[in-house]
């Protein structure tokens, strides 16, 4: 089917007010009276709270307001899991964790009577490792578990283990005593921030009613309403959620941080209060990706048919879980997903440890998951003795097999998606001395969830699209412009955005994530553009005497076909004394009917003295449906791609005893325009898609397969197998001296 605007690449609808300052996020909201809060955080990563004294911060210039735990005792906060205090109540989890917080009339003030606070601790025993809190008798950090909101199952008693996911078929043991071959494997993964430009704030303003007006830069501006209301005891509707833009997300930005404790201060000052976290806040004490532990068995036969396979995957979850929309994290469980496997069992847990939180980021799990698994079939390859491609493309899925989790999804393009990387990157070329190629596989599915929307026609000719949904950098305002521009027969430039707060009188929207946009946000602008235009086709039969099979819409006139009579739409408006105002509301929470696969080639050289790896070129494709926005599409495949290379050979949170040893972008390394190869794109046209436009979601998809598809490259290039991420020259040369040592005969 052609489209006139569908499938256009259109230039961004935000980038003119970031590029010329016109966009306003929330340090840029200025409230008369405003004071700035700061936080007092634990130099102890497990420790009793025996006294706090802040009679002396109290009494600082400039201090309006102290708030301690004892003031928000038992309020729990959160997603859907509610295990966060706004302070520490009691006991402190993690080293950065808040204990009090001041609210004063600028931030040094603030800074200064935090110094002045006395808090005497007790230390207890702590723990870090995820496998040694899993087992019996470690500490347990959360003994009232089984009290907290939100959690999916009562445990038999309390444990660090808080989510535990199973899903099994066929009979295991059978499949690995059939098998000819058995290779097991263990791989750690580590925690990765977001690396986003504006770290996480807010502004809290209690008006004269009693509203409390939030500035956020959340992605789910109603699912804060609802976390805050449900942590507050008070009713949703004196929550009001103002619209702010985002500076950058990528996962981390959709549930509460400080948000709570700005609430308690300002309640306690009477005056608005802004909080800003500090970068090195944002490392010692924000939401990075989860670290975690994932080992991996697989029988085979000789021919190469995978036949068992088991998984277990160990999540450190820090000292809380609440930082995510739910408790579990279901996306290692995709791990090996992909492959046909008659005998199988996924387990994944979250472990709480004495570490800093993890939180949510882009494809949360996936990374993980993929870099485990898509590098553990390739050993059991190299041990087969087959090529890594061909030992994929005997055991892919195709139509009308289920994954590992029991999905089944029509349209299966993982084969051919395959295939088209490997022709694209040149697989089965020759290549140099010491340089490789590896190959991952990915799958996603568009994520669902609620979206709703109002299209308007004004009398004055203008189109608004009213939308509480905020801008987090994925290009959706453009899209949904394009969407309404294509059903209204308009340029997409005529399409105004009117970027509505949670109490205009919008229902519940789910925000941007999880990649549900084309989903799920692209068929309700498609509902309400077609009922705004089906309301002016009712206007003008009425009105002009058209028959109705007659009217058409070009630009801002309805047309009658036969005759081709014309006239400006905005006459009839005027005369009718009205707008036309048409809501969509779309809730879809069912299981996707398609997926979309990834596959990626990755190419390096290693230098076998020093161990360093220069990623010479990655070949990334996917299979999809329409796309909406060419540029856009790219946009988010290379976007994707890059923070993959960053988790695969550079980025890492390191952490030792639970305190956050890389505090600064100094420390943190995140990929830079030099560590950027050739990016090469190829894609294959799929069958079918979701929505009134057949898309498929590419958000998520490409960043991960990127890490293991480099670890791949390394072992082809020189032999040497890297088992956690990310992938460093003092690793790959660690892993050469073994490998010489090995052929040599010494230890």
């Amino acid at each position: 089917m052609s489209y006139r605007i569908i499938g256009r690449s259109i230039p961004r609808s935000d980038v003119a007010g970031k590029v010329t300052g016109d966009a306003r996020y929330t340090m840029d909201v200025l409230l008369p009276g405003t004071l700035w809060g700061r936080a007092l955080r634990s130099p102890y990563p497990h420790a009793r709270i025996v006294n706090i004294d802040a009679s002396r911060a109290e009494r600082a210039p400039g201090v309006r307001a102290v708030v301690t735990g004892k003031d928000v005792k038992g309020i729990l906060y959160g997603r859907r899991y509610r295990d966060l205090p706004v302070l520490a109540q009691d006991r402190v989890r993690f080293i950065g964790e808040r204990v009090a917080a001041v609210a004063a009339d600028d931030r040094e003030a603030a800074e200064e009577a935090l110094a002045l606070i006395r808090v005497d601790y007790e230390e207890l025993p702590a723990v870090f490792d995820p496998l040694e809190a899993a087992r019996e008798g470690a500490p347990v950090i959360h003994p009232d578990v089984n009290s907290y909101p939100g959690l999916p199952k009562p445990l038999a008693a309390p444990s660090n283990v808080f989510v535990r996911d199973v899903w099994e078929r066929g009979n295991l043991a059978a499949g690995f005593a059939q098998s000819d071959l058995v290779v097991e494997n263990t791989f750690s993964v580590p925690r990765v921030h977001q690396a986003f430009l504006e770290p996480h704030c807010c502004l809290v303003r209690i008006d004269d009613q009693g509203t409390i007006e939030i500035w956020s830069p959340n992605k789910a501006p109603h699912g804060l309403k609802e976390s805050m209301a449900a942590a507050l005891a008070v009713p949703p509707e004196r929550i009001r959620v103002k619209p702010v833009s985002i500076g950058g997300d990528f996962g981390g930005k959709g549930c509460p941080i400080d948000e709570p404790l700005c609430y308690f201060l300002a309640l306690r000052s009477g005056r608005p209060v802004k909080m800003v976290m500090d970068y090195q806040e944002e490392f010692t004490a924000g939401a990075p990706r989860h670290a975690g532990v994932i080992h991996l068995k697989t029988g085979v036969k000789r021919d190469g048919t995978i036949v068992a396979h088991q998984m277990e995957a160990v999540l450190d979850s820090g000292a809380y879980g609440g930082i995510r929309p739910s408790a579990p994290v279901g996306g290692p469980s995709h791990t090996c997903g992909c492959y046909k496997i008659q005998n199988s069992r996924l387990e994944v847990m979250r472990v709480y440890t004495n570490n800093i939180p993890g939180g949510q980021m882009r494809a949360p799990g996936e990374p993980q998951g993929f870099f485990a698994g898509e590098s553990h079939i390739d050993c059991v390859a190299r041990k087969l003795g087959m090529d890594p491609l061909d030992f994929r493309l005997k055991n892919l899925i195709e139509e009308g097999d289920s994954t590992l989790t029991g999905a089944r999804y029509k349209g299966i393009k993982a084969k051919e998606t395959l295939r088209a990387a490997a022709k694209a990157a040149r697989y089965k070329a020759p290549k140099g001395k010491n340089i490789g190629r590896g190959i991952a596989m990915g799958y996603r599915a568009p994520g669902g969830g609620a979206a709703s929307l109002t299209v308007e026609l004004k009398p004055d000719g203008s189109v608004v699209l009213h939308t509480s949904v905020y801008e987090q950098g994925t290009g959706t305002y453009t899209t949904l412009r394009q969407i309404v521009a294509e059903e209204l027969s308009l340029s997409p430039d005529e399409i105004q955005i009117d970027i509505v707060d949670t109490d205009s009188g919008v229902p519940f929207d789910s925000g941007i994530g999880g990649s549900r946009g084309t989903r799920v946000i692209t068929g309700v602008a498609f509902q309400a553009a077609g009922k705004a235009r089906e309301e002016l086709f009712e206007l003008a039969e009425r009105a002009l005497g058209w028959p109705r099979a007659e009217i058409s819409l070009a630009g801002k006139n309805v047309v009658r076909k036969k005759t081709r009579e014309r006239k400006p739409w905005k006459e009839l408006l005027s005369r009718l004394g009205r707008s036309i105002r048409q809501q969509a509301v779309n809730r879809d929470d069912e299981h996707s009917p398609v997926t979309s696969f990834t596959a990626q080639v990755a190419t390096v050289s290693v230098e076998p003295e020093t161990g360093q790896v220069k990623l010479l070129g990655l070949t990334t494709a996917h299979d999809t449906g329409t796309v909406v926005n060419p540029t856009g599409f790219q946009g988010q495949i290379d976007g994707g791609v890059i923070q993959g290379l960053g988790y695969g050979l550079m980025e890492q949170i390191v952490v030792e005893d639970g305190r956050v040893q890389t505090t600064h972008f100094g420390d943190y390394k995140i990929p830079t325009a030099k560590d950027i190869p050739e990016l090469q794109t190829a894609l294959v046209k799929a069958d079918g898609g979701v929505g009134p436009y057949k898309t498929k979601g590419i958000g998520e998809n490409p960043i991960s397969p990127v890490a293991a598809a480099i670890a791949n490259a390394v072992e082809d290039a020189v032999g040497a197998r890297i088992r956690d991420l990310p992938v460093t020259a003092e690793k790959v040369h660690e892993a050469l001296k073994k490998c010489r040592s090995n052929v040599n005969g010494t230890n």
